[in-house]
């Protein structure tokens, strides 16, 4: 199982938001690339990065500080936040992100989706951003009638890498990760799927090991708080 460390970006900071509000947002650090570099110093292999000014804005907002974040990072890079265009994924790809997560966009524009998961195969994601079952879109600003089950039946032979689950009422609270929605959403369909949202300690890491069709689990404010050490997650992972 692999272990992804977040940075969420905001206005150039790394900060972490309370179920997804950008009025409730607590700054960790100014410095985006001493982030990335201590995360690899650490073991991860993998770092999820979120542009959460572009999630908003529909289009890169943070894209210098990402580039450079980039470059920094010595493994793989998975990126998400107001990608919806086919430019904006392969310039993505061209700057070294190894995938792109898109979320609104998938929604909006499934054929975008195929299109870039049929040539870039492996490096899309699609979010899935879950608020009482409703599917959010924008930032998490709206709320959509769809369904997680049905978004995900959508791509499902699309070719797509995993679907990101993120149960938005529990992100940034640490009420620990909701393990049975993510393993009914694995067990509902064919792709891979990682975790989000929630994750307190290193207890959400071992409850997620093992589980079925669950390829990884995204950790952010429990790692700045220092209630869970990234290097034993990644041990615990393995």
């Amino acid at each position: 199982m692999i272990i992804f460390p977040a940075i969420d970006l905001k206005q150039g900071q790394v900060v972490r938001l309370a179920e997804g509000d950008m009025s409730r947002a607590t700054i960790y650090s100014d410095d985006p690339v001493a982030q990335v570099e201590a995360f690899a110093a650490a073991g991860a292999e993998w770092v999820h990065i979120v542009d959460l000014d572009g999630a908003f804005a529909g289009e890169s907002v943070n894209g210098q500080i990402v580039r450079r974040m980039v470059a920094a990072f010595r493994g793989n890079v998975q990126l998400g936040g107001g990608i919806r265009t086919r430019a904006a994924i392969e310039r993505w790809f061209d700057y070294g992100v190894v995938r792109a997560v898109i979320g609104t966009a998938a929604l909006s524009d499934p054929e975008l989706v195929r299109g870039a998961a049929r040539d870039f195969p492996g490096r899309i994601v699609v979010a899935v951003d879950a608020r009482d079952g409703r599917v959010a879109t924008q930032g998490w600003a709206d709320v959509s009638d769809v369904t997680v089950a049905e978004l995900a039946a959508r791509f499902e032979d699309a070719g797509v890498a995993a679907l990101l689950f993120t149960d938005i009422g529990r992100d940034g609270l640490l009420k620990g990760v909701n393990v049975e929605a993510t393993s009914a959403l694995a067990a509902a369909q064919r792709l891979p799927v990682i975790a989000s949202g929630g994750v307190a300690g290193l207890a959400d890491v071992e409850a997620l090991r093992g589980r079925p069709g669950i390829e990884g689990v995204i950790c952010g404010r429990a790692l700045y708080d220092g209630r869970l050490d990234l290097a034993a997650a990644i041990r615990a992972a393995a």
